[in-house]
């Protein structure tokens, strides 16, 4: 079933892209792809700083797109099936006919249709077979190597019935690519009784745009757990996943960690629609804003009875010029037994934290990059080294005062 999104896409921040002087298509044809140990070593580098690691890590499964092509593809195991999206349409008639496209409305707006009239569709497909508990997660690295250019990706992750997987996507600019565009459509199936823990990780150029767009469907019992970290955010990122719970007893939490340099651009958003019996829904955001514009949005809209909270907070360090935090948490209720609530806070580093850490023999920014790591570290579900690293990261960033 088609899923329609009711949500107005008129009121998000961050310009319009012109894409005029951007390269849209391939000008390559598409070359065999390579091992992961073929990979370049500066490439490798910044993949592994998402968490996307080359060699000496334990994964289910790789998929690395580079630019227009995928670059690696190390398929998954007995339980996992891993394809390039282009491969997996041709492969199976029901991909098309039952998912794709189901979970995103291909009319949402000029970006979902810009991926839609790519000549080849790029990204991967994932489906996990019923009753499989994937061990070790599975990987995917979306990287723009080259400036000027406009990446498309589309992506398909099947979970059926019973089964557990924790995937690993990692988006990224290679070193010196300062330009670029990125338009992603991701669409998650969560069958009966099934778990995805998603952690996304972003680090992109000072002057490169992105524009995902997701949507989740799960069904009765199931879980969706969902990480993103932007670790060096882009001049403008604009994005609203959803997640329809459509299944009795099903569930969702969104764990979301943003720092917002100045000149970077940030609304994120998150929406879930709890329409199944004793569905529930958590929506956590945390903002670091070092002279960012970030808006903090969420909005849960209970059709059933339910529980569910939205908590946005962020922490304002230097707001420059123009920068800010903006916080939007939003209830909807439809149904008299739903039970929602919500909070919003943004405040500052307060001096006596910094002042007791210093008299434990901490430096100043050592003290404040640990109290902003306890900020971000905001119960986690399902956080692996990966993630864990990545907040120490951002907490060292933004305490430094680095951009």
């Amino acid at each position: 079933m088609k899923v329609q999104n009711d949500r107005s896409t008129e009121n998000r921040s961050g310009p319009d892209l012109n894409p005029d002087h951007f390269l849209t298509e391939p000008d390559t044809p598409r070359s065999a792809m390579i091992s992961p140990d073929q990979v370049a070593p500066v490439d490798r580098g910044v993949m592994a700083s998402l968490g996307v690691y080359m060699t000496g890590e334990d994964r289910a499964g790789t998929y690395i797109l580079r630019d227009f092509h995928p670059l690696c593809l190390v398929a998954g195991s007995d339980d996992v099936e891993l394809l390039p999206i282009a491969d997996a349409l041709m492969r199976y008639d029901w991909l098309r006919e039952k998912y794709y496209w189901r979970a995103v409305p291909i009319d949402l707006d000029e970006y979902t249709a810009r991926c839609a009239l790519a000549s080849e569709p790029q990204g991967y497909f994932i489906r996990v077979k019923k009753g499989a508990k994937v061990s070790f997660p599975v990987q995917a690295c979306l990287y723009i190597s080259r400036r000027d250019i406009i990446q498309t990706s589309h992506n398909v992750v099947i979970l059926e019935e019973n089964s557990e997987l924790h995937l690993i996507t990692g988006c990224a600019t290679g070193p010196g690519v300062g330009t670029g565009t990125h338009l992603g459509v991701s669409e998650c199936y969560i069958g009966k009784h099934a778990k995805l823990t998603h952690t996304m990780i972003h680090s992109w150029g000072p002057e490169v745009e992105v524009r995902p767009r997701s949507g989740t469907i799960v069904e009765d019992r199931g879980t969706f757990v969902s990480n993103y970290v932007s670790l060096r955010p882009a001049k403008s990122i604009q994005t609203d996943p959803c997640t329809w719970l459509n299944g009795e007893g099903s569930s969702a939490k969104y764990s979301t960690i943003i720092l917002g340099a100045r000149g970077s651009t940030i609304d994120n958003g998150g929406t879930v629609y709890l329409n199944g019996e004793g569905s529930s829904a958590e929506l956590a955001h945390r903002a670091v804003c070092t002279g960012g514009r970030i808006c903090q949005k969420g909005l849960l809209i209970g059709n059933a009875p339910c529980r569910a909270h939205v908590d946005c907070a962020g922490m304002v360090l230097d707001a420059g010029e123009d920068g800010f935090i903006e916080a939007v948490p939003g209830l909807r209720a439809l149904h008299s037994d739903a039970r929602m609530s919500h909070e919003a806070s943004i405040g500052k580093i307060a001096p006596e934290q910094v002042a007791y850490l210093q008299s434990r023999g901490m430096e100043e920014r050592e003290a404040i990059s640990l109290i902003i790591r306890g900020f971000l570290d905001a119960d986690i579900e399902g956080l692996s080294p990966e993630l864990d690293a990545r907040i120490a990261e951002i907490s060292k960033l933004a305490g430094h005062g680095e951009e």
